[in-house]
Formats: structure tokens, C-alpha cells, sequence
């Protein structure tokens, strides 16, 4: 439940690893704010209310993840581009309810491709809510409009996504050991470019679940999910009009283990069942789910790592979903009072398999890897600076049409909390 305003910012998958660099960057530069670095504390705070503007600068070798045997748009594969990015948090706890409110806006402007050049923005609405010691939730929504990633269909164009999502859950402490839970939320999605348009769509969810409570303070429980997508508009394949309307059943464990004072474990895994309202070779089942661990074996160093296969969206002309199977670690380490380092790396595999696509061979896949590092200096309480590199490498699937490729993105930026 506490854990919404994290999961308002995504879709039913629990990973998005194939986003264009750009929208990891704004996302990281304007959490800044919310970090350790910049004291709400300190002299010259606006308590609950924290504006903030941020600065950046990043330069891409493959903007538009363009395959290697693929000639580059315009002669020219990389770009450069600049951002500003002006905001604000509050954040306020009234009693036992708690509001969160978050809200940026960003403009960015490219160096060559300056077709891109787009204003976008990101606002969050969250509120906790307790009702005595037996009843709590969330209620909450968000709005959110960026560059959608190229790495699924390759263009030189425009196009931007908005998502928007609302969200309300609530639990019932029926016993000191024992917890009821549901919730619902709604996902949308509207893209720019009229190409893109047939992955205009919603996404309906309705959760039940029941979770131990023991007094470790670890929780295990079972969620009943239902997730229901609806297209705007069919996929025209092979001269055929395609309904990619589809209802996804699941049945999961989640268990959240302190194992001890410096480790946790983190599971919501069971059994899935996705069905689509026409082609039957599409529809899809088995075992669906993430486990995550985590570690601080020293008060400056924090390590996690996660494993998951999970159904996830496609934007693509061809395909609306894969199958994914991947991993990731990573770390970070406070190296001095002033200084945070970051790493990750991860891979992952997409599979096309035949039942996933009518016309398909009996197995298409691709394969992503990626590793980044940043690190993060705050000179002053309400100041941080900012670099990172991240590179990605693809083998990719080639009756898709989206073949291998490499990129590499290095990045800087300045944030200012006021």
C-alpha cells in the first residue's frame, strides 16, 4: 500500500528497461531532491514544500537504438541535448494521513535532431490514509508526459506518450496476525505519433489478497490479480485486422522476508494466465513473477539483486507483449560524507515465441544487456551534481526488424533545492 508511489509510475510490468536514456535521466535528476543529500531540515527549509530546479546536459552514440546493418537517419547516429527541469515536493503528514504531492516541468532541446524538441511534464497526486488500527489505503493518480522509447520502432519522428493512472486500495487488520487487502487502478496510454496510436490503450486492474502478519515484522500472503486491456484501435498484420484486447489472471505469493537486521527478500511470484479476445496462439501462462534481495553488509554499502519473468508491453507495429526473463544486481556506497556512488547491471531476454504471434517462427527473441555507473556530489545541503554513463547492448530479432546494436550515454547534471 505505502509502496504506491512507486508503482503508480509504471505499467502492470515491474520493469521497464527499454526506455530511451532521456526519460532515466529526468526521472533521476528529479528525485534529487528526495534524497539524503538535500536536507528538508536545513536552514531555509519551506517545511513540507520543497521547489527545486535542475540543469543537464547528455550525449547518446545511437539516439534511436538504429541496428548496426541499419543506415543512421540524416547521416548521424548520435545527438546531444540539453534540459531544464523546474519542480517542487511536498511532502506532509496530518495525524495518521499522509500527502504527497509531486510535480515538474521539463524542456528539452536537441542538438541535430531538433524535431524532438519537446516540453514535457510529471505530476504525482498520493495520499495514506488510516482509519483507527484496522483500516488504511492509498487513493492517489498521476500524469505523466515524455519521449517514448525508439528501441521497438525505429523512426526518426516525434513521439510522445502520456500516461496517466489512478489508483485507490485499502487493507483490514481482522486479527492482529491478519490482513485483508484490495485495490483497483487504471492505466492509459495515448501516444503522439499516428503510427503509434494502435498501442493507444487502458489497462484495468482489480486485486484481492490476504496477507500473515507476524511480529517479525515479515509478511507472506496470496494476491488474486486481474488485469484487463482494451486497444483503441486493431493492429493491421499481413492484411488482417488484429484484436489485441486481452484479459490477464494471476495468482501470486507475496512474501516480504526480514531475514535480518541488514537483509530482506521481496517475492510476488505465482501462476499467470493472459488471454486474448481473438488468435488463440497468442494467449500465454505458466510461471510469473520477481524476487528481490537486498543487503547492507555496511552502514555505507547497500547491495540488491532481482530475478523475474514477467509479461511486458511491446510498442511495436508487430507485437504487443513478450514473455521476459532476466536478472539485474547493483550497488551503492556512500564513498565520502559528501559523495554517492551507483552501479547496475543487468540482462534480459524477450521471447516471440509462436503462440505469442500468429505468423511467427517457432522462436524469436532478443536479448538486452545493460551496465551504468554515476556518481553524485552534493557541495552544499541543497546542491548536487551529477555524472553517469550507461551503455546497452541488444541482439536482436531479425523478423521483428530489430536488429543488434550498441549504444553508450554519459550524462551531467545540477540540481538546486530552494
Amino acid at each position: 500500500m505505502k509502496n504506491f508511489s512507486r508503482t503508480i509510475r509504471g505499467s502492470f510490468s515491474p520493469q521497464a528497461p527499454r526506455a530511451l536514456p532521456l526519460a532515466a535521466l529526468l526521472a533521476l535528476c528529479a528525485a534529487a531532491p528526495a534524497s539524503g543529500a538535500l536536507d528538508p531540515a536545513a536552514p531555509g527549509s519551506l517545511g513540507a514544500f520543497h521547489p527545486y530546479v535542475a540543469l543537464g546536459y547528455f550525449h547518446d552514440d545511437n539516439l534511436f537504438r538504429l541496428a548496426k546493418d541499419r543506415p543512421a537517419f540524416d547521416n548521424q547516429r548520435g545527438d546531444c541535448a540539453r534540459y531544464a527541469i523546474g519542480g517542487f515536493l511536498f511532502d506532509q503528514r496530518y495525524a495518521r494521513q499522509k500527502v504527497y504531492l509531486q510535480a515538474k516541468l521539463s524542456t528539452v532541446k536537441f542538438a541535430h535532431f531538433s524535431q524532438l524538441d519537446y516540453q514535457g511534464r510529471d505530476v504525482l497526486g498520493l495520499v495514506n490514509w488510516q482509519l483507527g488500527n484496522q483500516l488504511e489505503g492509498s487513493a492517489g493518480a498521476s500524469d505523466e508526459k515524455t519521449l517514448a522509447p525508439y528501441i521497438d520502432f525505429p523512426s526518426s519522428e516525434r513521439n510522445l506518450r502520456v500516461h496517466r493512472k489512478q489508483h485507490a486500495d485499502a487493507a483490514w487488520r481482522v486479527h492482529p496476525s491478519w490482513q485483508l487487502r484490495g485495490g483497483v487502478a487504471r492505466d492509459k496510454y495515448t501516444y503522439e505519433l499516428f503510427a503509434q496510436r494502435i498501442n493507444n490503450r487502458t489497462e484495468d486492474l482489480l486485486e484481492a489478497g490476504v496477507d500473515f502478519l507476524p511480529s517479525s515484522g515479515s509478511t507472506a500472503g496470496l494476491v488474486l490479480r486481474r488485469i484487463k486491456g482494451k486497444y483503441q484501435a486493431p493492429r493491421v498484420v499481413a492484411g488482417a485486422l488484429l484484436n489485441d484486447d486481452f484479459t490477464q489472471d494471476e495468482l501470486k505469493a507475496k512474501i516480504n522476508w526480514k531475514v535480518t537486521g541488514i537483509s530482506s527478500i521481496e517475492m510476488l511470484a505465482g501462476y499467470a494466465r493472459r488471454r486474448h479476445a481473438v488468435l488463440g496462439p497468442r494467449d500465454a501462462k505458466g510461471f510469473n513473477g520477481r524476487i528481490t534481495a537486498s543487503l547492507s553488509p555496511r552502514k555505507k554499502l547497500r547491495l540488491n539483486a532481482s530475478a523475474w519473468r514477467d509479461f511486458a508491453p511491446v510498442e511495436s507495429n508487430l507485437v504487443t507483449y513478450s514473455l521476459n526473463q532476466g536478472a539485474s544486481i547493483g550497488a551503492s556506497w556512500d564513498a565520502a560524507a559528501k559523495v554517492r556512488v551507483d552501479g547496475a547491471i543487468s540482462r534480459e531476454r524477450r521471447s516471440y515465441e509462436g503462440r505469442l504471434l500468429e505468423a511467427a517462427p517457432l522462436q524469436v527473441r532478443d536479448r538486452l544487456s545493460q551496465a551504468s555507473l554515476s556518481a553524485t556530489y552534493a557541495p552544499r545541503a541543497r546542491l548536487q551534481l551529477a555524472a553517469s554513463f550507461a551503455h546497452q547492448r541488444r541482439t536482436g530479432a531479425n523478423f521483428l526488424s530489430n536488429g543488434s546494436f550498441k549504444a553508450n550515454t554519459v550524462s551531467v547534471s545540477a540540481t538546486l533545492q530552494f
